[in-house]
């Protein structure tokens, strides 16, 4: 099969840059034939001055991904273009330029950002929901909730509101790939058609092998920010001196964990970045893995199954997909979200209850191998793949935005 995949790459490379890597790697050594698009937010940083005015208009029609787009199908004649992050330079207007050509389309969500402007349900430390049922999301620009800018939020919106008025959504996708059932739900509630909406979980690549000793600290690895529940772990760690706890991310409340560490008696350790082996040796060295990110910000969480790969459990907040990833009393455990209270007593727990925990670590191992190996992965994603090419959503759409952001007025 030809393959057409789609991805606007981060500043700063998360989970949706690594899971676009992974599949794109597993599609190519299975044989499949893989096309590229790609762009990348660095490139904003060589922008002209005009070009920078023009990014609101951008990223709702970005001409320039839509006509090169274009020209890409139209020598490579994929059978399928199968997207992961359009946002914001090569923005919804992909879609329409597959759409023309009659190529099948298919949209990875790996965060919410068709509810909110954010990307995250997620403001002034608490789960939000106020954009998720609104055809204009207000909410969102009047807490300034993209990059703490009202300028930048009404841009998102402005998108958001022009392609749901265009029907984009519900018309130019042919099938919605999530990777649990709790944004399955959301994002159908959300007018998303529900039987577009397919279940995939991510996976890890490669199997890094299961641990053979019971684990000598508590891990957490993730972006450093306060959606990660990173005050929660702290505030819980004021009750755990006897228990190490080894820190290994970036972002921005790296200096408060290098802090933390560095006060007297403490038994936090930051962790520079590490190689991929690397990682997994980190991982396979602890007793269990600490997930406390806030309310529903994940969307998944790749470091979780990671751990169950290397049969380490998990303790995770009790709240959207982490409580769906993570079985309670059998993978690992759940402590209530934003409680740092009840994370450290379940960290005491599990640090006392040792042949329990084991079990849990042979039970995420287990999980691991009957979910998240790439071999089932494979057969899932080549599954969605065969039936959006045999009941395609709309062919032959034209586009139905505002001439405002049409090619016409467009600026190379």
């Amino acid at each position: 099969m030809k393959i057409l995949l789609v991805h606007n790459y981060y500043r700063l490379n998360g989970g949706e840059d690594e899971v676009f890597e992974r599949e794109k790697r597993l599609l190519a050594g299975a044989g499949h034939d893989v096309i590229e698009y790609l762009r990348d937010n660095e490139e904003i940083n060589d922008y002209s001055l005009v070009r920078t005015i023009s990014m609101a208009a951008r990223t709702t029609w970005a001409w320039d991904s839509h006509r090169e787009l274009s020209e890409l199908i139209r020598r490579e004649q994929p059978d399928i273009a199968h997207f992961h992050n359009t946002f914001p330079l090569i923005s919804p207007s992909a879609y329409y330029a597959c759409s023309s050509a009659g190529v099948p389309v298919i949209q990875t969500l790996h965060n919410p950002r068709l509810v909110c402007p954010a990307g995250t349900l997620f403001r002034d430390g608490r789960p939000c929901e106020d954009c998720s049922s609104a055809l204009v999301p207000w909410p969102a620009v009047q807490h300034a909730c993209y990059q703490g800018s009202r300028v930048r939020s009404g841009v998102v919106a402005s998108m958001l509101v022009a392609h749901r008025v265009a029907g984009t959504w519900k018309s130019l996708v042919d099938r919605y790939i999530v990777s649990t059932k709790f944004y399955r739900r959301k994002f159908a509630a959300a007018g998303i058609p529900s039987e577009k909406i397919i279940l995939k979980p991510h996976f890890v690549e490669s199997d890094p092998g299961a641990r053979t000793e019971r684990g000598e600290y508590a891990l957490f690895v993730g972006r450093l920010s306060p959606e990660k529940g990173l005050p929660t772990l702290l505030k819980a760690w004021e009750h755990l001196s006897h228990i190490p706890l080894r820190i290994r991310g970036d972002g921005p409340l790296g200096d408060d964990m290098r802090n933390a560490a560095n006060a007297a008696g403490s038994p936090i350790t930051v962790v520079p970045r590490l190689a991929r082996e690397e990682l997994f040796a980190l991982i396979r060295g602890s007793r269990f893995l600490v997930w406390p990110s806030e309310g529903f910000y994940e969307t998944f969480g790749l470091v979780a199954i990671e751990a169950f790969a290397c049969g380490v459990p998990v303790i995770s907040s009790r709240s959207g997909a982490m409580e769906e990833v993570v079985r309670d009393g059998r993978t690992g455990i759940h402590f209530n979200p934003s409680d740092p209270v009840d994370l450290a007593n379940k960290v005491k727990w599990a640090w006392s209850h040792r042949e329990e925990l084991e079990q849990m670590g042979k039970m995420a191992r287990l999980e691991y191998e009957t979910k998240y190996t790439s071999e089932k992965n494979l057969g899932m994603l080549l599954q969605i793949y065969e039936h959006a090419r045999s009941e395609p959503a709309n062919a032959q759409l034209e586009p139905a935005l505002p001439l405002a952001y049409s090619e016409r007025n467009g600026t190379n």
